[in-house]
């Protein structure tokens, strides 16, 4: 049975990983790199992994981006699907 979608719905979901991008860009927003150091967030991505500045939740997010990313490029996870199932 088809579903039908409000525009609104259609123009977040245009690109693959689009849902984890926008979980990752709030929960950076949120992190004291941004609002105290005043950074941006891709300055805050950008800093060495040593001196993580940001929260361990958007670092899982962070590799969990990565992962759907690299998904779409891997021709065997795309036939075979994730390891592990």
């Amino acid at each position: 049975m088809p579903k039908y979608f409000d525009e609104d719905d259609t123009q977040k979901s245009k690109f693959a990983c689009s849902g984890l991008r926008e979980d990752l860009l709030e929960c950076l927003l949120k992190s004291n790199c941004v609002r105290k150091d005043k950074k941006t967030p891709l300055a805050c991505l950008k800093l060495s992994q040593d001196a993580v500045s940001y929260p361990s939740e958007c670092h899982k997010l962070r590799v969990a981006f990565f992962e759907c990313k690299r998904s779409l490029l891997d021709m065997r996870q795309r036939f075979r699907g994730p390891k592990g199932y």
